[in-house]
Formats: C-alpha cells, sequence, structure tokens
C-alpha cells in the first residue's frame, strides 16, 4: 500500500492548504491509509469522534483532494477501530494501517505531476491549449477572429455540436483572450442554467431591474453555453430575448454554444431561433484520429506519464466522440500506475475505457435532475412536485415527470414511487399511461418531453 500512501499524503497536503494549522494538527493530520478499491478510499482515524469531526467538517476537502490527485472522482469511507476488522482479511496488528505520524507534513503543496499545466495535468483555457483539427477548426478561426477584429464581426457566434468536444473551452478562451487585450471591457461567461437560476432569483426578490438587467445589459461580449436549456422555460426565453436585442443594437458581441443547431431546439421560440440564426452557425464535431491521438499525447505530456504507441492508438480508435473521455483515460491510466504500480498496457486501457464508457449518472441523481428540470420547464419547484399538492401546473409537472423518470432510468413503479412523495403503484402506472397518450395527440408536449429528456442526457 505504499503508492496509496503517497496518494494520501499528497491528499493531505492539499487539505493543508486550506484549512487552518490548528485544523490540519487536530484533525487531518491523523487520517491513515487501509486501501483503495471499486474507486473508493477508504481511510483510518481511531476514534469515532474523530471520524464524525473529519467527515462532517473537511469531508468534501477530503474528495476534493483525491480528484484533484486522481484526476477523477471517488468515495471516501473513514473507518475507525471499532470496525477496521470489516474492511481488512487480517485482524492481527500487522494488519492495522502503518501509521503516518512520523512522516512530516509537507511545507507546502506536493504533486506528482510536474508539467506546463497545473500539477493535476489541468491546463488553462486559452487558443494555445486548444488543439485544431479538421473537425474545429472553422470554429476555432471565427473564435479567434472575434478576439482580433471588431467586435460584433460575428454577431451572434453560435457553436454547435455534441458535448465533450470543446465548445465550453472555446468560449473560455475568447474570454481569456479579450481579458488580455482588453482588460477594460466587461466579459459576462455564464451557463444557460446560472442565467435561468438568476433570473428565478432576481423575480423572488423583487429586483430584476436593478440586478439582473444591470448585470447583462452592460456587457461588452456576452458568453452563454449550452444555450438549448432555456427551451421550454417562457420567463427565461422572454428575458434573454429582450437582453439579446438590446445587446446586438448596442454592436456587443454574443456568443452562445448549444449541443444542436437552432432549428433543432424543439421548444425554442421561433424568435428566438431566427436571432440565433442573424450571425454565423458553425458546428464542432468528432475529432478524426490524428486529432485524437494529440489529444491523448498532450494530456499525457501534462502529466508526465509516458503511454506506449500502441496503447495510444488503441484508446484512440476505441474513444471516438468525446475529448473528455480521451483525457479521463489517461488520467485514470495514470492513477493505476500511481496507485497499482501498474504500466499502461493495451489490456489496462481496455479496462479503463469499459470504465468509462459505463460511466452513467447514479439513479438517484438523475432523478434529481430530472425533477428539477421539470420544474424549471414548468415554473414549480421541486418540492411542489414531490409533494401532495394538486393544483392543475403541479399536476402536469409530476405526471410528466413521472413519465421521464421511467423513460430514462428505467426504475420500477414501485422506486418512483418513493422518489415522488411514496405515492402507490396505481397512481405512478396512471401518471406513465397519461403522458403516453398526450404525447400522442399533443406535439408541443412531446416536443417540451423530448427536449427536457435530450437535455438530461447531455448534461
Amino acid at each position: 500500500m505504499e503508492s496509496f500512501s503517497e496518494v494520501v499524503n499528497l491528499v493531505k497536503s492539499f487539505v493543508k492548504e486550506r484549512v487552518s494549522d490548528v485544523a490540519y494538527n487536530c484533525w487531518i493530520s491523523f487520517i491513515e491509509p487501509v486501501k483503495f478499491e471499486n474507486n473508493q478510499a477508504i481511510l483510518y482515524t481511531k476514534t469515532q469522534f474523530q471520524r464524525d469531526i473529519i467527515f462532517n467538517q473537511y469531508g468534501d476537502k477530503i474528495s476534493a483532494g483525491f480528484e484533484a490527485v486522481l484526476g477523477f472522482p471517488v468515495e471516501i469511507q473513514i473507518i475507525t477501530q471499532e470496525n477496521l476488522a470489516d474492511y481488512q482479511v487480517e485482524t492481527e496488528p500487522a494488519a492495522v494501517p502503518p501509521s503516518l505520524s512520523a512522516v512530516p507534513p509537507a511545507a507546502g503543496p506536493v504533486s506528482p505531476f510536474q508539467a506546463s499545466g497545473d500539477e493535476n495535468g489541468n491546463y488553462e483555457y486559452t487558443f494555445d491549449t486548444f488543439i485544431v483539427g479538421p473537425s474545429n477548426n472553422f470554429a476555432y478561426a471565427a473564435c479567434r477572429a472575434i478576439t482580433t477584429q471588431q467586435p460584433g464581426s460575428y454577431n451572434p457566434l453560435f457553436i454547435y455540436g455534441p458535448s465533450g468536444l470543446g465548445k465550453t473551452h472555446l468560449l473560455m478562451a475568447i474570454a481569456n483572450e479579450v481579458r488580455k487585450q482588453n482588460p477594460e471591457q466587461t466579459i459576462i461567461s455564464v451557463s444557460s442554467e446560472t442565467f435561468t437560476n438568476e433570473l428565478i432569483a432576481c423575480i423572488q426578490n423583487k429586483n430584476i431591474n436593478t440586478e439582473f438587467r444591470t448585470k447583462y445589459r452592460r456587457a461588452d461580449i456576452l458568453l452563454i453555453d449550452d444555450i438549448q436549456f432555456i427551451a421550454g422555460k417562457e420567463s427565461t426565453q422572454e428575458e434573454f430575448f429582450h437582453t439579446f436585442n438590446e445587446l446586438y443594437q448596442l454592436g456587443k458581441q454574443i456568443v452562445l454554444t448549444s449541443d444542436r443547431p437552432p432549428k433543432d431546439i424543439k421548444t425554442l421560440e421561433d424568435r428566438l431561433k431566427s436571432r440565433f440564426e442573424w450571425g454565423l452557425l458553425t458546428d464542432i464535431s468528432p475529432p478524426d484520429f490524428e486529432t485524437r491521438i494529440a489529444i491523448i499525447n498532450r494530456k499525457a505530456s501534462l502529466l508526465q506519464f509516458d503511454i506506449p504507441p500502441d496503447v495510444t492508438e488503441y484508446i484512440a480508435n476505441r474513444l471516438k466522440t468525446n475529448i473528455r473521455q480521451l483525457e479521463g483515460a489517461v488520467k485514470k491510466l495514470k492513477a493505476n500506475k500511481l496507485l497499482l504500480g501498474a504500466a499502461p498496457t493495451i489490456s489496462s486501457a481496455q479496462t479503463v475505457i469499459k470504465e468509462i464508457l459505463n460511466d452513467n449518472q447514479p439513479v438517484p441523481v438523475t432523478v434529481e435532475r430530472i425533477i428539477e428540470e421539470v420544474a424549471k420547464t414548468y415554473s414549480v419547484s421541486p418540492e411542489d412536485i414531490r409533494s401532495q399538492k394538486r393544483s392543475s401546473q403541479i399536476s402536469i409537472a409530476r405526471q410528466t415527470a413521472i413519465y421521464i423518470v421511467r423513460e430514462v432510468t428505467q426504475m420500477s413503479m414501485a422506486p418512483i414511487g418513493e422518489e415522488f412523495g411514496g405515492r402507490d403503484h396505481s397512481t405512478i402506472v396512471y401518471a406513465i399511461d397519461k403522458v403516453k397518450k398526450q404525447i400522442e395527440t399533443d406535439s408541443r408536449q412531446k416536443a417540451i418531453i423530448e427536449d427536457i429528456i435530450k437535455n438530461i442526457r447531455n448534461k
């Protein structure tokens, strides 16, 4: 377990930089490694009292430390002397985790990675770090032109393509380049979800004119990621329509990204679709083989990690549609080397790729997101959907959410009922059947549900 001990030391150093010396010396320094398996880091501290304080007060920072060191999230389990035997086959003293008390705390951040990015293999989102290939060169050139020519040259610029291909990278590259060249310009860069949530908060607080509109309508450059998520949300679309008009008339630059072109966002208002098409539409498609090789090699270089050419080619041939998956494969291979001392091979790459391709959102997370998305679409709260309230709007939203949960997760009726306030089997069946009949006769309702499902699957 020496390699896992190294990881835990790095995590403790990460946490040390984010807590007081007293907190570190009283709590974090007592954490010891047990083992790492099935994406779970099992840690040890002597007493239940220590365990409760560490887990409740510093658990988030420890989790963040593991993700920073390993490059992917892991589950944290902290055990004590009372249940140590449950996690180890042997019960002799030799099986107790070796104490780290003799290891002096690091004077500063420690990292196994020394690279041109940060210590965890991350890189700044700039034009220089964007790997250009045939699948994205036009979008790249358009974004660069915005920063080198008069703002509004391509207005709006609408970039579309599947998730994980670099659209967000280009948005951030625009922001970083403009800040470097013209630091006095006001740049607002948000996701459509943030835009929607800020609008809802300002409506509730009755300060939409003084806060929300003042913020967004003073932008010199407005960058909105995943604009498709405003589809079906009437208040959000209304507000964005007026924000768009004002900025456009003032000659301010607007850049939008989406997972599909405007004409394919079914519940987006026609007036917004037409405005999104006023400027330049450009797509990003999955990278070709040579670009995928370059992406893998770049990530490996940032991690100071050597991957044999045959393994690199194997990964590039298996993961063809998503840059995040390519980089995630390199991170996991690096973690295997760090934790297990396992050199990257085609066999280990096979295992990593299988994990990545099967790495779907846990069902509880998916259910929560479905309910949140439906609630926003129908202008109710998630609590309303789970409640016993029976107003027309809430009932429609609830039935829609139940149908989508069944469609996306394939959960059985009883667990779905539990998610919706303990409703019985017959109620769930009724809701699903009712929505099925609605989408057969109501094209708008069908379009709303299709958009919500697509949004959930792309998140």
